[in-house]
């Protein structure tokens, strides 16, 4: 089967995530953890990759990649297929390592990226497998590489320490791991944050970057092949688009959509602009609060029988 297309661009960055097959314990050994991290780094060296943050879970992983020259399908092809070759001469085993496609979030820029770090690293806290204290000791992370080394080349901290007004010293680095762990304990504050939002869907980012994106790769949604998340995502701000186009037509707000009546003239117009690009009746019921998507057929069927 072909592999799925996903969109890259130069310097992009992305939270890459993956699970065993049948949320297998893939890294249930010191020596399986140490050779998915000695694959990584290849991978990263190979295929010029910035390694921002990693986390190697018993049955998943995390990994923040920027990559410069827009290959990530490439580095991740190596990477997993290299992997599950020496995980399979070495246990004598067959067959598929990981379950289906590895998620590939894109991410807006360092400020969303520095989240992102956050995440990845509380996750053996957030898992209950070290306490939060603890978190600098897990040993299949970044953070743990960062504080106490040794640091590979590829992998790179300044930019996302930055924006927590840190520099990439040995008390820089002491002070974000004092964040982390402070992080760790305060679960209403990730909640605040929406950590618990950075691993779904298909991309992290300001609402009008992911349109912009969206926008710049709309003719990817008539590829085949293309991933369902990103699909979704596409399309999505596609009907956003038109959405906003027709308020603006209209001189109506999204605030005022709210307010006026499911039947209002210009919400029965604009529901017919949104389904001739084939936005779904769940998503425009809900955004121009037209009540339950069987009234909006109704409204809909009944313009185009007056017509």
């Amino acid at each position: 089967m072909a592999r799925k297309l996903r969109i890259q661009y130069e310097s992009a960055i992305y939270h890459v995530i993956n699970r065993g097959n049948y949320r297998r314990d893939v890294f249930e050994s010191v020596g399986t953890a140490q050779a998915f991290e000695s694959a990584l780094m290849e991978a990263c060296a190979e295929s010029g990759w910035r390694l921002h943050a990693f986390v190697i879970m018993r049955n998943h992983y995390h990994l923040a990649v920027e990559t410069p020259r827009a290959n990530l399908v490439e580095g991740m092809h190596w990477l997993q297929s290299t992997f599950s070759t020496r995980f399979n001469r070495f246990r004598q085993e067959r067959g598929h390592l990981f379950q289906g496609r590895y998620q590939a979030l894109l991410v807006e820029d360092m400020a969303a990226l520095a989240k992102v770090v956050d995440y990845i690293h509380l996750n053996p806290a957030r898992a209950k497998i070290v306490a939060a204290e603890q978190l600098v000791n897990f040993r299949w992370s970044s953070l743990r590489r960062f504080l106490r080394g040794p640091r590979p080349a590829v992998m790179s901290c300044g930019d996302w320490l930055a924006q927590h007004g840190l520099a990439d010293t040995q008390k820089g680095l002491q002070s974000y791991a004092n964040h982390v762990i402070a992080l760790a304990e305060d679960e209403a504050e990730q909640k605040r944050l929406g950590l618990e939002q950075l691993s779904k869907g298909w991309a992290i980012g300001t609402a009008g970057w992911c349109r912009a994106i969206a926008k710049e790769h709309a003719d990817r949604a008539l590829a085949p092949g293309i991933e369902t998340t990103e699909l979704r995502g596409l399309k999505e701000a596609r009907w956003t688009q038109v959405l906003d186009q027709e308020l603006e037509r209209h001189a109506q707000t999204h605030e005022l959509a709210a307010s006026s009546r499911a039947n209002s003239a210009w919400k029965i117009t604009t529901a017919i602009q949104l389904r001739n690009v084939g936005a779904p009746y769940a998503w425009i019921t809900q955004q121009l609060h037209m009540g339950s998507v069987s009234t909006v057929r109704v409204y809909l069927n009944r313009t185009k029988s007056s017509k």
